[in-house]
């Protein structure tokens, strides 16, 4: 069978009818989809180039972000019919990649990421095994189509990220990492995407933007990750010192302006700690002494064990302690501890003259007693075998 492609105007010739009456768009488009498989169409995969425009072409001089900002401005935004059509392709291209999973019994996730010129193996989900791409060009055919109309809506769309990151420009976050999850938020706006509601793309992208910046300022900025129910108490217990006037307030005059709870207030003060390098200056000059010097214990350097409240070894031993002479002396010999190496339980059950199977009983029920919350976070990385 002759394969044909079928280009985007002579698509939306047939989808624009069916647009009529958006609630029966998916209901008539199917049959048009299947009518495509039986007669081997091919919808046209346009060169990105097509939707681009000349513009000054930056230079090594220019930053990472005046370079992506340059790129982003060479894409073409479009206009509200012809973001109907391309968000109705989308559509379109969906129900025939629906069509054609469901001939090859393959989930999307099977496909996500792979096409046929890449030919690569894809993960097998629910208990498959991995596959060729090229078992299954169809499938893998409107998958490349699927995502090459959503990567268009996508790059088209990429100044939004831009415009709506200055309103984080006051963060502690990166703005090229910000940008970065803008731009895979996009994607999940374009999945989201109903264009038979009547909205711009651009309304209903906003919210996905917000709600990806939000999620990586909670989840990434801070040396020690806060939760985020956390981060949104502190934010009212900042706000409630400065209605006081006093940065030394009480929780329960914290609690009383911010509505929170007196509880989640003193765990708020607590998670507001910052952290502090050990190499910082403690003044504002460069060259002054910092916490490395009040840290210094030795000569070797400014580590100590005994900034720790309890040393690995000295945990371990107090974990020992805890068993009997004859499980003190498995466990030693089967995970190397205290200056040995580490045996099988054959070496163990012929040093000690008993079976292999006595050996491993005395080597559970030590675990077993070893596995207390207290001291798992010690031992732990002596029992993985």
């Amino acid at each position: 069978m002759t394969t044909k492609i079928i280009p985007h105007s002579q698509l939306d010739a047939l989808l624009d009818p069916l647009a009529a009456q958006p609630e029966t768009f998916a209901k008539k488009a199917r049959p048009l989809a299947r009518k495509f498989d039986r007669n081997g169409w091919n919808l046209e995969i346009r060169d990105p180039q097509s939707w681009r425009k000349p513009v000054a072409v930056p230079t090594a001089r220019h930053t990472l972000e005046q370079q992506l900002r340059a790129e982003i401005d060479s894409f073409r935004i479009m206009e509200r019919e012809e973001e109907a059509q391309l968000a109705r392709r989308i559509e379109f291209a969906r129900l025939r990649l629906e069509l054609a999973l469901k001939e090859a019994g393959l989930q999307l996730e099977d496909l996500d990421g792979g096409t046929p010129e890449q030919a690569a193996s894809l993960p097998g989900m629910h208990g498959r095994s991995r596959k060729d791409c090229q078992s299954f060009p169809r499938a893998c055919r409107r998958w490349t189509e699927w995502h090459a109309l959503r990567t268009e809506l996508v790059e088209r769309n990429l100044y939004l990220v831009l415009i709506n990151v200055e309103r984080y420009a006051h963060t502690t976050a990166g703005r090229a990492d910000l940008i970065q999850e803008g731009a895979a938020a996009l994607y999940r706006a374009v999945d989201g995407f109903d264009w038979k509601r009547g909205l711009l793309f651009r309304t209903y992208a906003v919210h996905w933007l917000n709600q990806a910046f939000r999620a990586y300022i909670y989840n990434f900025t801070s040396t020690v990750r806060v939760p985020v129910y956390l981060q949104k108490a502190m934010r009212h217990v900042h706000q409630a010192i400065v209605r006081l006037g006093d940065p030394n307030a009480s929780p329960a005059e914290i609690a009383r302006v911010s509505g929170l709870g007196e509880n989640l207030v003193v765990s708020a003060l607590d998670a507001m700690r910052s952290t502090r390098s050990i190499d910082a200056p403690l003044s504002g000059e460069e060259d002054a002494s910092g916490l490395r010097e009040l840290l210094q214990t030795q000569e070797e350097g400014p580590y100590s064990t005994e900034l720790e409240d309890v040393s690995l070894a000295r945990g371990l031993g107090e974990a020992l302690e805890r068993l009997s002479e004859r499980e003190r002396s498995v466990i030693a010999l089967r995970f190397g501890l205290q200056g040995q190496r580490e045996h099988t339980l054959s070496e163990v059950a012929d040093h000690m003259g008993v079976s292999l199977e006595r050996v491993r009983q005395i080597q559970m029920r030590a675990i077993t007693k070893l596995r207390t919350p207290g001291l798992r976070k010690v031992v732990d990385p002596y029992l993985n075998n």
